[in-house]
């Protein structure tokens, strides 16, 4: 009698086309095995994702803008969480895997730092070579569950690298994936610097407003519909008036959102909170959390630092600056 995960994988080969990635094609998992009785192995890495530590942390990264004041702007989950519906609906129409898309997804951010791009540029300053895409496929490989990694399939791990850069070229669901982030930071970004009251809508170009939409879900809907129509082919993209779009539209977030004094202000601070506890840790390795410190044994101090600095959310790093730069107060009794 069949498990479910056999029907399943026969039923891919019915809804999957012929540019999609079915389960039972996988290269597989850097350690083999078993295969599980109800979920294909691509449904496997979705679960493994969701219910890792890095994956909740995400709540609590920032996306663009550092603490602001209010309930309804984007975190680093959020995110990831409205890239992967993005990346679900066109890789749906597309005839792709849907649950290799969403594991891609999900996973494509887990190596993230705190403060978002900033901190990324803080420790890429510190560090000499730091890249988020790259610490998302070490955090899936050697950082979850205390070193022994999440044991993801070649074709999600591949996918989490791919999502920056487009390389190593894959699967489409991969390609998919990339486009998805795309579309996903653009309109959240600017829907939230408009609540910020950084952008008003008359500031966006007629280019984006004529071609793309006035309202976040009505360019959202316009650029998804755009790249299912001109992906059909089996090359993930968009129309080439739709990327002329989407240009303007990337280049009016980079000069009116993401180098806004005001907006990104704060951003001047983050070295200055990352680089401390950075040397601190390369100083006394000891006092890093166990896992850490075998890491430093086996890689070196500065990767285990990495790690765990890299690691942190928002919060955290402020307190560890706090805990270890902030004399406490005290009181005399």
């Amino acid at each position: 009698m069949s498990t479910f995960r056999e029907i399943r994988q026969e039923q891919e080969q019915h809804i999957i086309g012929p540019f999609g990635t079915l389960s039972s094609a996988s290269r597989g998992r850097p350690v083999p095995e078993p295969e599980d009785e109800v979920r294909t192995c691509f449904q496997r890495d979705v679960d493994r994702v969701t219910h890792s530590k890095a994956f909740r942390r995400l709540r609590h990264k920032t996306q663009v803008f550092l603490q602001p004041e209010g309930d309804h702007y984007r975190t680093r989950l959020t995110h990831t969480l409205e890239v992967a519906r993005i990346a679900r609906t066109i890789a749906r129409a597309l005839a792709l895997n849907e649950d290799l898309t969403e594991a891609i997804s999900l996973g494509h951010d887990l190596g993230h730092t705190p403060f978002g791009h900033a901190g990324e540029r803080a420790l890429r300053d510190i560090t000499g070579s730091f890249h988020h895409y790259e610490q998302s496929l070490r955090v899936v490989d050697k950082l979850e569950k205390e070193g022994r990694g999440l044991n993801l399939c070649h074709e999600t791990r591949m996918g989490i690298l791919n999502h920056t850069t487009g390389e190593p070229r894959d699967t489409m669901e991969a390609d998919v994936v990339r486009l998805a982030d795309h579309i996903a930071y653009l309109n959240h970004d600017l829907d939230d610097a408009q609540r910020a009251g950084i952008v008003r809508p008359e500031d966006v170009p007629a280019v984006i407003r004529d071609r793309v939409g006035t309202r976040n879900s009505q360019r959202i809907n316009a650029m998804v519909t755009d790249a299912i129509v001109s992906s059909a082919g089996g090359t993930v993209g968009l129309s080439p008036a739709m990327a002329e779009a989407y240009a303007a539209f990337e280049q009016f977030m980079y000069d009116a959102v993401y180098r806004n004094p005001t907006a990104k202000g704060e951003e001047s601070k983050v070295k200055g909170i990352l680089a401390p506890i950075m040397e601190h840790f390369s100083r006394h390795a000891d006092q890093l959390p166990p896992e850490y410190r075998a890491i430093a044994e086996a890689d070196g101090v500065m990767t285990a630092v990495t790690d765990y600095v890299s690691g942190m959310t928002d919060s955290f790093a402020i307190y560890t600056f706090e805990q270890l730069f902030i004399p406490a107060s005290w009181s005399v009794r």
